[in-house]
C-alpha cells in the first residue's frame, strides 16, 4: 500500500501549483508594466509577457492532472479547477494586452495607462501572498481576508483611473486622429480587464473560505 500511496499527488502539491501560478501573474504583471515605459524595448516586454502567460498554461494543465488522479485534495475539485481557471483567465488577459500593444505597433502610453499598470503589478503581489497563505486557510483567515478586500478597493480605483484615462483619450482625439483612440481605447480597455480578473480570483478565494471554514 505504501508503494501506491507514494504515486499519488500530495495534498500540499495542490498549494505548491497554486503558488506557481500566482508567481507566473507577478512576473507578467511586472513585464507588462515594463511594457507601458514605451519606447524600443517595449516588443521585447510583450514578447515576456506571453512567455509567462506559456508558463502559466504548463501549470494549469499539471494542476488539472493532479486534479483526475487525486483521491484526496485540499478542497472540493471543482474549487480548484475553479481558482485555477481564475489564475489563467488573468495572465490570459495579459496575454491579450501584450497582443494588442503589437498589433497596433504602440510604443507611447498614456500615465493613466502606466497607473492601470501598477495597479495590476500590486494586485498581482496581493494574489502571490493570498496564495501562500491558502496552505494554512484556517489560521491565516484574517490576513486572507485583508488581501481579498485589499483586491476589491484596488479594482475600485481602477474604475476610476480608466473613466479619467477615456475621458483623457477622447479628449486629445476628438477632432484628430480617429483610429488612434480606437487604439488607445482598445489598450485601456485589456487593463481594465487584467484588473476585474484579479478580483475574480480574489471572489473565487473568498468562496473557498466561504465553503471550507
Amino acid at each position: 500500500m505504501n508503494w501506491f500511496q507514494a504515486l499519488l499527488p500530495r495534498e500540499d502539491q495542490f498549494f505548491d501549483l497554486f503558488e506557481a501560478h500566482a508567481q507566473t501573474l507577478a512576473s507578467g504583471a511586472d513585464a507588462l508594466r515594463a511594457a507601458l515605459n514605451g519606447g524600443d524595448e517595449t516588443p521585447g516586454w510583450c514578447e515576456k509577457i506571453v512567455e509567462h502567460e506559456h508558463a502559466a498554461d504548463e501549470v494549469a494543465r499539471e494542476v488539472l492532472y493532479a486534479v483526475r488522479r487525486s483521491f484526496i485534495t485540499p478542497f472540493d475539485r471543482s474549487d480548484i479547477r475553479g481558482l485555477t481557471n481564475s489564475l489563467d483567465d488573468t495572465i490570459d488577459q495579459m496575454q491579450k494586452t501584450a497582443k494588442a500593444i503589437s498589433l497596433y505597433e504602440v510604443t507611447a502610453f498614456a500615465p493613466k495607462m502606466r497607473e492601470l499598470a501598477d495597479i495590476a503589478v500590486q494586485c498581482a503581489a496581493l494574489t502571490l501572498e493570498t496564495t501562500e497563505k491558502l496552505h494554512a486557510m484556517s489560521k491565516n483567515r484574517d490576513r486572507l481576508n485583508e488581501l481579498t478586500e485589499a483586491v476589491t478597493r484596488l479594482e475600485s480605483e481602477s474604475d476610476a483611473i480608466f473613466d479619467a484615462g477615456m475621458k483623457a483619450l477622447f479628449l486629445e482625439h476628438r477632432t484628430g486622429n480617429a483610429m488612434e483612440f480606437i487604439i488607445g481605447a482598445e489598450i485601456y480597455d485589456h487593463l481594465e480587464k487584467v484588473i476585474d480578473r484579479f478580483e475574480d480570483v480574489a471572489n473565487r478565494v473568498n468562496g473557498i473560505m466561504v465553503e471550507h471554514l
